[in-house]
């Protein structure tokens, strides 16, 4: 090919690649084969060559866009993720920027609930007594603590004794740390109570892990401007979720969550031990688990029932509220007041 057919070639690809104002201006009303002296094509070619060929990508211009429209509140709350890169230099999936949502800390703490703004409360003593046991297994060597300590389940006998309660403020508590990160997950499919609770908008979670290969876990997780806090919702709802829970995805699910930071403590608000069987099998993972007790409405002969089903967790922890006032040397824990 002559060094005239070169140019042309060149200078129809860069037209067609939309290069325009740089080293190399195309005239596109200029057909490929217009006429040019010898000297004038050979500087074209010159220059050409120096201008590399950029092809338009829709993904990458869609990632462009949705990271110059995050705000400045998605940046204090974390929202951007460093993208991993794969052996061949290209972003693996599912590691762009995660969810974000920006928690009423006010309107919590209006509620009744442990918020990080308010440094010393009746509240927040009672949950340091609580969550420092909890927190030790959590971050103990392999042999010296609970085997998976870091996986802590938060549930009841029955429905409304205050479970939910109880993992939030024990998440916000964890989340007060200096040293620690906390992951809360709603492991409660059928009465998903965190995203109404902390305006957390639709969107994939724990039982999509399960149920779809091509999801990450960064795809689900849901960054807070609550420092220190992210949550993964529960997500879709599922017909067979204890089935779900009780398989080999779940087991590999848990273990990645388990060991992707060694300083985070993973937080479960489980549904209630006899009122579905989701929770038994949650609890067949877990290192360690709070049985929350509903003070002067359950029944002793109900906790035994509940304490019944996790007979095989080694670490259990029982906690009393909605009292007002306990003797702590007859319940060996403080006890927590709050509105659920």
């Amino acid at each position: 090919m002559s060094l005239i057919a070169q140019a042309a070639k060149r200078l129809e690809e860069l037209r067609r690649a939309g290069v325009h104002g740089g080293k190399v201006a195309v005239d596109e009303r200029a057909s490929p084969d217009s006429a040019h002296t010898p000297e004038a094509v050979v500087r074209a070619l010159d220059a050409a060559r120096s201008v590399p060929v950029t092809v338009p990508d829709s993904a990458g211009a869609a990632a462009a866009n949705a990271a110059a429209a995050a705000t400045p509140n998605d940046a204090a709350a974390g929202s951007t993720d460093h993208a991993e890169l794969s052996p061949r230099g290209t972003p693996t999936r599912g590691t762009s920027a995660s969810r974000t949502v920006r928690i009423d800390v006010e309107g919590l703490k209006a509620r009744g609930y442990l918020t990080p703004d308010v440094p010393r409360s009746w509240l927040g003593d009672e949950l340091r007594v609580i969550k420092r046991p909890i927190i030790k297994n959590a971050l103990a060597r392999a042999g010296a603590g609970a085997k998976n300590g870091n996986l802590v389940m938060v549930t009841s006998a029955m429905p409304a004794e205050g479970k939910t309660f109880m993992a939030v403020n024990l998440a916000m508590s964890v989340a007060m740390e200096l040293d620690n990160t906390v992951l809360l997950v709603d492991g409660d499919v059928a009465n998903a109570a965190l995203p109404r609770l902390l305006g957390i908008p639709e969107g994939p979670g724990l039982f999509d892990l399960l149920t779809d290969d091509k999801l990450e876990v960064s795809d689900a997780l849901v960054r807070t401007n609550v420092e220190r806090l992210s949550i993964l919702p529960a997500g879709t709802f599922h017909r067979s979720a204890t089935e779900l829970l009780a398989s080999e995805q779940m087991k590999l699910l848990l273990s990645d969550l388990a060991t992707r930071s060694p300083d985070r403590t993973i937080i479960f608000d489980s549904p209630p031990l006899l009122a579905t069987t989701e929770a038994r099998v949650l609890a067949s993972h877990m290192g360690q688990i709070v049985v929350v007790v509903a003070a002067e409405s359950t029944s002793q002969n109900t906790v035994r029932q509940a304490l019944a089903t996790i007979e095989s967790c080694e670490n259990v922890m029982m906690v009393l509220n909605k009292a007002g006032s306990t003797d702590v040397s007859e319940y060996g824990t403080y006890p927590v007041s709050g509105p659920r």
